[in-house]
C-alpha cells in the first residue's frame, strides 16, 4: 500500500511559490505529480512508466527517461471537463527508442534538443533520427565507447544551454569497476576542459548550477553541498537522512529526493551514510526534503511509506502549476482524448467511453 504524507505547511509553501513537483520513482516505475488541492490538501497523482528516471521540465514540457525510451510529455491545458480540479494535463507526445542504455540525468540544450547521460555507455548523448543514440562526449579516461558502465557516469549540470559538469562514481576504465571505489572514488568533471575538479566524494549525484554555485548530492555520505571553486572541496549545507538523488531549486530552497538503500545491493553497503544515520539515531527514508539554503534547515518534507516505493531518482519543479495530471498507457484515456488547433485556439475532443 502506498502512503504519502507531507509536512503541515508544505502545500502552503507550494502555493506561495506557484509550483508543483514531478518525481520519478525508478524501481517502482511511477511518475508522481505533487500538487495542491483546492482545500490546500496535498494532491498526489501517479502514472506508471517502466523504470522512469531522469526528468527535465519547464512550464510546458516534461522530458522523462524510461527503461528503453525517452519521452516528451506536453501540457494540453486543464484536465477534462469532468475533472476541473487539474490545471495542467501532460500527455506523451513524442517517444524516442534508445534501447536499455541506462539513461540517468536528462536536460534540454540551447537548441531545444534533449541530451542525457547514458550510464551504461559512460557518455553524454542525444537522440538520433535513425539510431539508438548519438554520443557527444565521454571522460578522457574512458578508452572505449562500450556497454560496460565502467565509471557510473550519472549526473549532468547545464550552463548556457550545454553540459558543463558531470558526476561519476569513480575514474575506472574497466567493466563495473566503479563499485570498488564507491566509498571515496566519486568525482566531478568539467566537460569543457575534461579536467577533474573534485575528487574523494562518495557516489555523487545530481549536479546543478544555481546562483553561481555548483551544487550536488554526496549520496554515499548523505549530504547536500556545493563545491568551493578555489579548493574543489564540498561545502556541506545539510544532512539528508537517506540515499540522496534528485535535486531541484526554487527561490532560497533546494528540493532533495531521498531513497532507502537497497538491502540486497552490495553497492549500498558499507557507505558512510550508514554511520551518519546511526550517529543520529535515524533510519533511511524515502521521500523529499525542502531545505533552506540560507540555514541548511529542513523546512518541509514528504515521506513515502509502505512497500510500493522505496527509491526515487529525480525531482523537478513545474512552474506556474497548482495541480497537474498526466496521461499514461495503462488506461484508454490517451486514445479517447484528442487536441487540435483551430483558428488560433486549442480545441479538445473526448470520445464517449
Amino acid at each position: 500500500m502506498l502512503n504519502i504524507i507531507g509536512s503541515r505547511e508544505l502545500t502552503t509553501w507550494l502555493a506561495e511559490h506557484g509550483i508543483s513537483l514531478a518525481v520519478s520513482t525508478y524501481q517502482a516505475g511511477k511518475l508522481l505529480l505533487v500538487g495542491t488541492k483546492a482545500d490546500r490538501g496535498l494532491a498526489i497523482f501517479e502514472r506508471t512508466f517502466n523504470r522512469c528516471m531522469g526528468l527535465w521540465a519547464d512550464a510546458q514540457t516534461i522530458w522523462m527517461s524510461t527503461r528503453y525510451q525517452l519521452w516528451r510529455l506536453e501540457d494540453m491545458g486543464p484536465g477534462p471537463v469532468s475533472q476541473p480540479e487539474f490545471d495542467r494535463l501532460f500527455v506523451p507526445q513524442v517517444g524516442y527508442t534508445t534501447g536499455d542504455i541506462d539513461v540517468h540525468d536528462v536536460a534540454v540544450d540551447g537548441k531545444g534538443q534533449p541530451i542525457f547521460i547514458s550510464t551504461l555507455f559512460n557518455c553524454i548523448a542525444t537522440v538520433s533520427q535513425r539510431r539508438s543514440f548519438t554520443p557527444l562526449w565521454r571522460p578522457n579516461f574512458i578508452s572505449k565507447l562500450v556497454a560496460e558502465d565502467r565509471c557510473h557516469l550519472n549526473g549532468m549540470a547545464m550552463q548556457d544551454g550545454s553540459p558543463r559538469y558531470v558526476t561519476a562514481c569513480s575514474r575506472s576504465d574497466v567493466i563495473d569497476g566503479w563499485r570498488d571505489r564507491r566509498k571515496d572514488g566519486g568525482l566531478v568533471i568539467d566537460v569543457r576542459t575534461n579536467q577533474i575538479i573534485a575528487e574523494g566524494l562518495s557516489m555523487p549525484h545530481s549536479p546543478r548550477l544555481y546562483r553561481g554555485r555548483l551544487w550536488l548530492l554526496d549520496s554515499g555520505n548523505g549530504y547536500l553541498g556545493y563545491l568551493d571553486a578555489d579548493t574543489g572541496t564540498l561545502r556541506r549545507v545539510a544532512f539528508c537522512p537517506g540515499y540522496a538523488r534528485g535535486l531541484a531549486f526554487v527561490g532560497d530552497y533546494a528540493i532533495v529526493g531521498l531513497s532507502k538503500p537497497r538491502r540486497d545491493e552490495p553497492s549500498f553497503h558499507g557507505l558512510n551514510l550508514e554511520n551518519e544515520l546511526a550517529a543520529r539515531g535515524a533510519s533511511p527514508r524515502c521521500g523529499l526534503q525542502v531545505i533552506d539554503l540560507r540555514s541548511g534547515d529542513v523546512v518541509h518534507w514528504i515521506r513515502i511509506e509502505g512497500d510500493v516505493i522505496g527509491e526515487l531518482y529525480d525531482v523537478v519543479v513545474l512552474p506556474d502549476t497548482r495541480r497537474p495530471k498526466a496521461l499514461g498507457f495503462k488506461t484508454d484515456e490517451i486514445q479517447r482524448n484528442v487536441w487540435f488547433d483551430e483558428e488560433d485556439r486549442l480545441q479538445s475532443w473526448t470520445a464517449e467511453g
